[in-house]
């Protein structure tokens, strides 16, 4: 699964990178075309096979016989991913309603604002049954009312964990004589576990990211901010295919896990924290690299040593039947035996080694103490364990695994080493 070396592009002044910022060279702009790794990018998406209609008839299939374990009559979801993995549909969240109701028993049906009903026949794919309501009318009428219609008159309904508060108790004071629980015993178990048709996107997307990557880090120069490299990193995706970026933290920024809002200007020496990824079809990748600008010194070089050799503890852990927690105990030892804290105190690992990852960035289930629950195929988790130094800087190399029956597999492959960001 490992993506073909490109030699790192060492640029002059006049790169079409500076173009990007604003600035313009009095050189001829063929000279700029020449010099710059996004103008040999081009897209990457031509062989993308998107999830077909029957992988979600058999989601929603999967989805009726977890609600009959689980005696949930209905699920009650909005626009966002749950609504996009089991039928294909997207839609903005505004003010007005606009759901699926996916019962245990019988068709679905659909919650559609009366002037969108155009707009929402284009998307809809499974199920005729639209229920449109006018602007004065009541969205939660249609509801309680589509409940009743597929003989749901007790029990409980699952309300998806996206759901807005004022959907909810709009459709609870409509119909209070249902029992409204959690809808994760459904889609969180749907969703979870990937098929191969949803690690081929992740594969895309990941391969994509390195790509827009190797062409980014090729163009990073002195004075550069963090915004300049969103900006170019932003492009290379887009010259990809696909929308994507990359935020960059430098120097002390990179100390916290998220960056700072100061106004850093890259120099010499510094560690530049890159984290970023795209989507395909949805899916996501979640890509980590760290190095430095010019010569690491033999701290920095023994540092970025030991944020990978936790990296490759967590992966060797990993594995089928093992529990998370064991997988982020297993990078924290590294840190341990190092002679730091070993807990999620600094300096060492604040947060946890990984999350889930898939239509959403950050999805079920996380790496981290007291989650014990096993891994089982299909699942995908980042593996980050980020090393920090208080006051000095972050390491954080990041690639994504899933889980098999012969073990993880790596999405993307990690860092060789320091001065070697990509294998």
């Amino acid at each position: 699964m490992g993506v073909k070396r490109r030699d790192v592009l060492k640029l002059g002044a006049c790169t079409a990178g500076a173009a990007l910022l604003g600035s313009r060279c009095a050189s001829d702009q063929n000279e700029i075309k020449k010099d710059d790794p996004i103008s040999r990018l081009s897209p990457m998406t031509d062989d993308v096979v998107p999830i077909s209609d029957g992988e979600r008839i058999e989601r929603m299939d999967k989805a009726r016989r977890l609600m009959k374990e689980n005696g949930i009559q209905a699920l009650y979801i909005e626009p966002g991913s749950s609504m996009f993995y089991f039928t294909g549909a997207r839609w903005w969240n505004s003010e007005r309603m606009f759901a699926l109701i996916l019962p245990a028993q019988g068709d679905l049906v659909w919650i559609c604002p009366a002037f969108e009903e155009g707009r929402a026949r284009e998307q809809v794919r499974f199920g005729e049954d639209i229920r449109t309501w006018e602007e004065h009318q009541s969205p939660y009428k249609r509801v309680a009312q589509a409940f009743q219609d597929r003989d749901i008159r007790s029990g409980k309904i699952g309300i998806e964990e996206r759901v807005r508060f004022f959907l909810f108790d709009g459709i609870r004071k409509q119909a209070p004589y249902l029992e409204y629980v959690s809808a994760d015993p459904v889609t969180v178990e749907c969703r979870v576990h990937k098929s191969p048709a949803e690690l081929a996107l992740m594969q895309k997307a990941a391969d994509i990211t390195i790509q827009a990557y190797k062409a980014s880090v090729a163009m990073l120069k002195k004075g550069m901010t963090k915004e300049d490299f969103r900006e170019i990193s932003s492009a290379a995706h887009q010259a990809l295919g696909v929308s994507g970026g990359i935020n960059a933290q430098i120097a002390e920024a990179s100390a916290s896990p998220h960056g700072s809002v100061k106004r850093i200007e890259l120099k010499e020496g510094d560690i530049v924290l890159m984290d970023g990824g795209c989507g395909v079809d949805g899916y996501r990748s979640d890509i980590s690299r760290t190095i430095v600008f010019g010569e690491p010194t033999q701290k920095q070089t023994e540092m970025w040593n030991l944020a990978k050799r936790a990296q490759t503890a967590a992966f060797e852990k990993a594995g089928l039947g093992v529990p998370c927690e064991d997988v982020d105990a297993a990078a924290r030892k590294v840190y341990k035996d190092y002679g730091f804290p070993g807990g999620y105190e600094l300096p060492g690992c604040p947060h946890r080694t990984g999350h889930g990852i898939g239509l959403d960035g950050h999805e079920w289930i996380n790496l981290v103490k007291g989650n014990k629950r096993p891994m089982e195929p299909g699942m995908c988790f980042s593996n980050e364990p980020m090393l920090v130094l208080p006051g000095e800087y972050g390491i954080r190399l990041e690639d994504c695994i899933y889980i098999t029956e012969q073990g993880p597999e790596y999405f993307s492959l990690p860092s060789p080493s320091i001065d070697r960001p990509f294998a």
